[in-house]
């Protein structure tokens, strides 16, 4: 495992992190196809031998149950001093008023929920699930520094939104003598790459820390064109984020094979070599379902693409609606 900087700050990540979506329990929430504690735990164990140190879920991921499995096994596996928990909030825990949302109640009362099922004192990186357009902003915020205040989140990040949206929040953190996001956790992949425009170019400016999500595009650049999962079949999210059809998508994940198989590795080696190689990335997000997944994340840490195989992956981009705010 390699290791890095979360942007600008002094916080200490893996150079890859492990996404908690898929570890949960299958009756909770809406995602059938989580693995459940036993297969989850040997996953979590097995990442922390690699080297992670970089875990990151959120309270909605199987109704609450990915925080409760993954606090119960890197208390069991991992040293806290030496690991970084990275958890969210805004999505809806119940059905009632205030159990959604970035108001201050919500943000207050989810917080601790979440610490409760993470068995933990406080979380590394506390991020907003989105922005929250019912709320003023200026609640949100100084509701986020009283949680920072209050010693229960070290750092505070934000998840996608337009950049002008992000720019702005942070103006007005700095304005009002607020704690500042240090990340930004959005969508970014060879078949996703709006965030070029304006996010990343912004972030790196600013000394923000990129973790994008779906750097694999939800599976699709690793693995050949059309072939499915059992994940894929039943990924609500998945199939939301990417209903728009780009004639590109199809050609780029051609070129990944090809220049897959050119180096004789994985598919999922060139995508993701392909996001790191940009300087405002500082770790992407990697979800996986099983030890191969995991093994293979790792080993293709080390490959880096020449200028010439990046002008390959890039040149049948066409741009696509950012589908994900």
């Amino acid at each position: 495992m390699e290791y890095t900087r979360l942007g600008a700050t002094g916080l200490e990540i893996s150079a890859l992190a492990l996404g908690c979506m898929s570890f949960g329990d299958p009756e909770r929430g809406n995602h059938p196809w989580t693995l459940g504690e036993e297969r989850s735990r040997e996953l979590i164990k097995l990442a922390v031998e690699l080297g992670f140190s970089f875990f990151d879920t959120a309270n909605v991921y199987s109704d609450g149950s990915s925080e409760e499995i993954l606090g119960r096994a890197l208390g069991d596996f991992a040293s806290r001093e030496e690991i970084v928990i990275a958890t969210k909030v805004r999505g809806a825990m119940g059905s009632g008023p205030n159990r959604q949302g970035l108001s201050r109640k919500a943000i207050l009362q989810e917080v601790d929920a979440s610490l409760r099922r993470l068995g933990v004192e406080y979380v590394d990186l506390l991020q907003i699930h989105r922005l929250d357009p019912a709320t003023p902003i200026e609640e949100t915020l100084e509701a986020l520094d009283a949680v920072v205040r209050a010693g229960k989140a070290l750092y505070l990040g934000a998840s996608s939104m337009y950049a002008w949206q992000f720019a702005n929040a942070r103006a007005l953190q700095k304005e009002l003598g607020l704690a500042r996001f240090v990340s930004m956790q959005d969508q970014y992949s060879l078949i996703m790459r709006e965030e070029e425009r304006e996010m990343l170019p912004y972030c790196l400016d600013a000394g923000v820390g990129v973790i994008p999500w779906s750097p694999l595009g939800r599976g699709k650049l690793a693995k050949p064109w059309g072939e499915t999962t059992a994940r894929t079949e039943t990924d609500e999210v998945a199939k939301h984020n990417y209903r728009q059809a780009v004639d590109s998508d199809h050609a780029i994940v051609d070129e990944v094979g090809w220049i897959a198989e050119e180096r004789g590795v994985p598919r999922a080696h060139v995508a993701l070599a392909w996001v790191r190689g940009n300087p405002a990335i500082s770790a992407p997000i990697i979800g996986v379902t099983n030890e191969e997944q995991l093994r293979e994340a790792v080993a293709g840490l080390s490959v880096r693409l020449t200028p010439e195989e990046r002008q390959r992956l890039e040149a049948p981009y066409v741009p696509r609606l950012p589908e994900s705010f």
